[in-house]
């Protein structure tokens, strides 16, 4: 065969595992993302309201492992991870789990209420201020999530669209 031919089918067959790893949703026991509970430092708090007026403040969620999103509606990676979300929410909240999602949205609520409804949104979602932005670095890309362990600590970010199966790995190793 040809070099030529060689680094063609060398391509598809590294592109063709590529597909597979990036739809590999299996939950992963451990993660490498978490940092060590050494290293964490505490989550900025916040308070917020969401979508029905209720006062959202972070301290509140102490003893639960928090996914922290930060989304907007125009976000094409966010509406990938936002379903996901959702399930998380449901399989995970008895064992001491919550999502909350922090809209970007300049819009506000005239954009985000009715996208809520739409997808389906099952779990709590606020709408940042200059506040929240600031105390989490600026947040210059979305999404941005991340993984609060039950000592209110950060144990791991993620900036951009992330599989699956990480974040369910990560949920499964703080919840122990």
């Amino acid at each position: 065969m040809s070099s030529r031919l060689l680094r063609i089918i060398s391509l598809a067959g590294f592109c063709s595992a590529g597909v597979l790893l990036i739809g590999y949703h299996s939950p992963r026991t451990a993660s490498a993302d978490v940092k060590a509970a050494k290293d964490r430092t505490a989550a900025p708090d916040f308070t917020l309201k969401d979508a029905n007026g209720v006062t959202i403040k972070l301290a509140a969620y102490k003893g639960k492992v928090v996914l922290l999103n930060f989304w907007a509606t125009w976000c094409g990676p966010c509406r990938v991870e936002i379903p996901w979300f959702g399930e998380f929410e449901n399989k995970y909240k008895a064992q001491g789990f919550a999502v909350l999602g922090v809209s970007m949205d300049e819009d506000g609520w005239e954009a985000v209420r009715p996208y809520m409804r739409r997808i389906g949104m099952n779990y709590t979602s606020m709408i940042a201020d200059q506040t929240v932005i600031q105390r989490y670095g600026g947040l210059e890309s979305l999404p941005e999530t991340l993984m609060i362990d039950r000592d209110g600590r950060i144990a791991a970010r993620h900036v951009g669209i992330t599989e699956k199966g990480n974040y369910e790995g990560e949920i499964v190793q703080l919840l122990r």
